[in-house]
């Protein structure tokens, strides 16, 4: 048997890939790399924080303190480790990590990406732990672990015909079930953020902070064009049930004010933090419900500090704080 770590359980080390030219941030390049300096710092506060990049010594000149930083070249298309990470799932009679290396295709055939694809292999050797290839096309961004055995995930990502158009939801589940070890998947046939590129991933709108307890966006105003989807899956939310019949414990999100950048609309989202060791970083926007957000996640995390970093510039490329970056649980360790 094996089981898939929730985010809120000990980490080893967070993952992000660092801007460079070639990427879709050329644009903004130095703004973009601001905000990834701001999130590895943050990281390292605390844990320690693996940097892929394409050319170290560059990247090495942005961080004036390196300690908890670690580097390892690779040339990639863009910057989505979430998406293009291997992820772990742990075998229980062993106690051993296993790194699953599923397909990514650019959320579907959207962009290009096979060196994304190629990444996790590539890279391997480092993370002192066996690899295995799943021929699945996933993004670590569409589901979301509670760790005892319930998946998160939504329809509209992993059903799309533009992912896995051979398989039916049952052959799905199936094999979702068996890679992660997971006893249930659990359901949304609702929610969408407008400017999304990844088919409504989960981890844009709802996220399990512990095992019995979800945090979702929820959007108040009747004339945001998010409101009907997002009050039903609100509804959808309500109706889940855990391994034992009960409830889920629900903490709403706030929407923030539309944001725009060359007239379309982007999607922010407070729903894409990262939980790490002791801490959680918040994507903000310099939105006038920055400070809601906060609070509540203050009173939700108990234990962890908040920290929020300033993600206007990640929305641009229409993702946010969590898309870039992946956690690796405490059971794999860097190899040097």
């Amino acid at each position: 048997m094996r089981y898939f770590p929730a985010e809120f359980e000990p980490q080893s080390f967070v993952q992000l890939i660092f801007p460079h030219s070639q990427s879709d941030w050329s644009e903004y390049l130095e703004e973009a790399r601001t905000c990834f300096v701001n999130i590895a710092t943050a990281v390292a506060r605390y844990q320690p924080c693996l940097i892929v990049c394409d050319d170290i010594d560059l990247v090495k000149s942005y961080f004036a303190d390196q300690t908890n930083l670690i580097f390892t070249q690779y040339q990639t298309n863009d910057t989505w480790a979430r998406d293009c990470s291997a992820l772990t799932v742990i075998d229980e009679e062993e106690g051993e990590p296993i790194l699953l290396d599923f397909t990514f295709t650019g959320w579907g055939g959207k962009f290009d990406a096979s060196l994304d694809n190629a990444m996790s292999a590539a890279i391997a050797p480092i993370y002192g732990a066996p690899m295995e290839k799943v021929d699945l096309i996933l993004e670590g961004g569409g589901v979301e672990s509670n760790g005892i055995g319930s998946l998160l995930v939504t329809a509209e990502t992993i059903l799309n015909p533009n992912r896995n158009a051979h398989l039916n939801k049952v052959q799905t589940e199936t094999i979702l079930k068996k890679e992660f070890g997971v006893e249930q998947i659990l359901w949304l046939n609702h929610g969408y953020l407008a400017g999304d590129d990844t088919d409504s991933h989960i981890d844009t709108l709802t996220r399990f902070i512990d095992t019995d307890t979800i945090m979702y966006v929820k959007c108040d105003d009747t004339n945001d064009e998010h409101y009907d989807a997002l009050k039903k899956m609100e509804a959808e939310l309500m109706e889940l049930r855990d391994l034992e019949g009960e409830p889920f414990n629900l903490i709403a999100l706030p929407m923030t004010t539309p944001a725009y950048y060359d007239g379309e609309r982007l999607p922010a989202t407070y729903a894409n933090f990262l939980i790490i060791n002791d801490a959680v970083l918040l994507p903000v926007y310099n939105d006038p419900h920055d400070a809601e957000a906060i609070a509540i996640c203050e009173k939700a995390f108990r234990g962890r500090d908040i920290i929020p970093i300033d993600c206007s510039v990640l929305i641009r490329q229409h993702g946010s704080l969590h898309c870039v970056t992946m956690q690796f649980p405490e059971e794999v360790t860097i190899r040097f």
